[in-house]
């Protein structure tokens, strides 16, 4: 099956109100954090109020996405996205309303943690349904599921360059405020339709009522979760780096452009994944997009220029999304099927963790030694994750071929 025809085939299974549905959902996390950065700082005069406030909702959003998930795995996804989406979307209204009162700065930094905590992480919870409706797919079903998940890592990345840039357009046109208030209206409306849509019945309809078979933290799911980390080093220290290179060229308007480059690529590689043949396996890409990020961000501490950095960023982002995708699939076949959700969802996580990580190290290195501080992270994250993917290819490769002989005994059950 070619990759166009694979598209087609899951467009059509999902149905294109899923697909709008889903995309639509996730756009309110990817709109938050800028969107809470520029409100508090904006209200308050301080960019310091305004980094803790976007610091403390990535932070609950990190820490509770994997609870969520969890909870998702033991009563289904209906009710834990309709809670969030409701509960999220009304934090959003309250945080908006707290932070253009005048109230103690604490409570606005609490609201925001709690508007954090009650997203949903809906592109790791997206990718849960897709294993039940490709299950009647039969021979076809490994190449869809590849499919899936490049389009759910090219989503992802999407999502990440149109939110902030719609948050943008709205704080020019109107204000922080109305950006805001748009991103919470969103989740209410989209977040509470993926909810409702048909298959979160069908992602918890075929699943063993065992919730506790099997471990969910083994050494392959581990390196899983070390690749995942460090890609958000990649994430935090770019953003930094990026900032402070504008800012001294006097151009820091295009900062969000450059670092929106990063998702270009990104999307458009991950998009060309499903057309990767069979034999070139996940653990082998892990490994090749991983020495990729090694290699194509060390031209980041030679870059001296706006024009430079858009180019080595656009280029770079071509490894991203290839990488992602690889470790996602790898997490979901890691885990007993019982947990994909947490896995899903504690993956997303721990890529937060590393964006605010890298971000506070380039920041530090930032103020010692400019922008090459700050792309000196990138370069080491980028070298850890070969050294890291290199070390643990055994290991990716027992775990990928353990679960290939798993679905040619049983491809009913999987």
């Amino acid at each position: 099956m070619s990759p166009l025809a694979s598209y087609r085939r899951l467009f059509s299974l999902a149905g294109p109100l899923y697909v709008l549905v889903a995309f639509v959902g996730r756009l309110p996390l990817a709109m938050s954090q800028m969107g809470t950065l520029l409100l508090v700082a904006g209200t308050t005069g301080s960019y310091g109020l305004g980094g803790g406030a976007a610091g403390a909702l990535a932070v609950a959003n990190a820490a509770g996405a994997p609870v969520a998930g969890a909870v998702a795995d033991r009563i289904g996804q209906r009710p834990v996205v309709l809670v969030q989406s409701l509960a999220g979307g009304a934090a959003l209204l309250v945080l908006v309303a707290l932070a253009t009162s005048g109230v103690a700065p604490a409570a606005v930094i609490a609201a925001a943690a709690v508007a954090g905590a009650a997203m949903p992480q809906i592109g790791p919870l997206a990718r849960v349904r897709w294993r039940p409706m490709t299950r009647a797919q039969g021979e076809h079903q490994p190449r869809l599921m590849e499919t899936a998940f490049s389009y759910e890592g090219a989503a992802d990345e999407a999502s990440f360059v149109m939110g902030p840039a719609l948050i943008g357009v709205l704080v020019v046109l109107v204000s922080p405020a109305l950006a805001v208030s748009v991103a919470a209206v969103l989740l209410l409306a989209f977040g509470t339709a993926f909810a409702l849509h048909p298959t979160a019945a069908l992602a918890h309809a075929h699943r063993p009522t065992a919730v506790a078979a099997g471990r969910l933290l083994t050494p392959v799911f581990a390196v899983l979760l070390g690749a995942q980390l460090l890609i958000g080093v990649v994430f935090g220290s770019i953003q930094t780096g990026t900032t402070v290179l504008t800012t001294a060229a006097g151009q820091p308007g295009l900062a969000g452009l450059v670092h929106a480059s990063l998702g270009v690529g990104s999307v458009l590689a991950g998009l060309a994944v499903a057309g990767l043949p069979a034999r070139f396996g996940f653990p082998s890409r892990v490994l090749v997009t991983a020495a990729g990020l090694a290699v194509l961000s060390t031209p980041l501490l030679v870059t001296d220029s706006v024009p430079r950095l858009f180019a080595v960023v656009l280029v770079l982002g071509f490894v991203v999304a290839p990488y992602m995708i690889s470790v996602f699939v790898l997490g979901e076949r890691a885990v007993p099927a019982p947990r994909v959700g947490t896995a899903m969802t504690l993956l997303a996580a721990v890529t937060g963790l590393g964006y605010a990580l890298g971000s506070a190290v380039a920041g530090r290195l930032a103020d010692l030694h400019g922008h090459q501080g700050a792309f000196s992270v990138t370069v080491s994250a980028g070298v850890l994750a070969l050294v890291l993917a290199a070390a643990s290819q055994p290991l990716l490769r027992r775990g990928s071929a353990a679960e290939s002989s798993a679905e040619v005994a049983a491809p009913a059950t999987t």
